[in-house]
């Protein structure tokens, strides 16, 4: 990896790990090593300094919660807001641990879509009354409860499709 104005410039290795990691973090230096035919102490090196630079932010299990037991109901919500009110909403929508994402999206308006976790509907309508729509800037939401889900995967930036 190379520095360009103190920022990191990947290159087709580094990208190749980073593949490798977003499909299992857990393999050893040695299995990605011998899977891309370098050392696992150039794979070390070149996965430290990602995670020097915040390229690599954290290590993580995604955990299917339905398996595990948890009935809990999804929704996503669009929030229209005032433009000059958005950023704030934004922001303290990330600090409320019912949600579990945030976006902004410029379509007619600014939009701000959150995906939200709730007991159940009777609990998603409280939370959303009494956290969410009495904040500044809030013109009104709406909200669509996830129904069925048929595919959740994190973003995995560098694979390819295969053929």
């Amino acid at each position: 990896m190379k520095l360009k104005n103190d920022f990191p410039a990947l290159d087709p290795t580094d990208l190749k790990i980073l593949e490798n990691l977003q499909e299992d973090s857990r393999q050893t230096y040695t299995a990605i090593g011998e899977r891309l035919g370098i050392a696992h102490s150039t794979v070390y090196d070149r996965i430290k300094r990602m995670e020097k630079y915040g390229i690599i932010k954290k290590y993580t299990a995604i955990i299917d919660v339905e398996k595990a037991g948890a009935k809990k109901i999804t929704a996503i919500m669009t929030v229209y807001t005032d433009p000059k009110e958005s950023e704030k909403v934004a922001e303290t929508l990330c600090r409320l641990p019912e949600i579990l994402e945030v976006y902004t999206s410029l379509s007619e308006e600014l939009l701000i879509i959150a995906k939200v976790i709730a007991e159940n509907q009777e609990n998603l309508h409280d939370f959303i009354a009494t956290s969410v729509a009495p904040l500044p800037g809030i013109s009104r939401i709406r909200t669509s409860i996830i129904t069925k889900k048929f595919k959740e995967n994190p973003l995995l930036i560098f694979n390819e499709r295969k053929k």
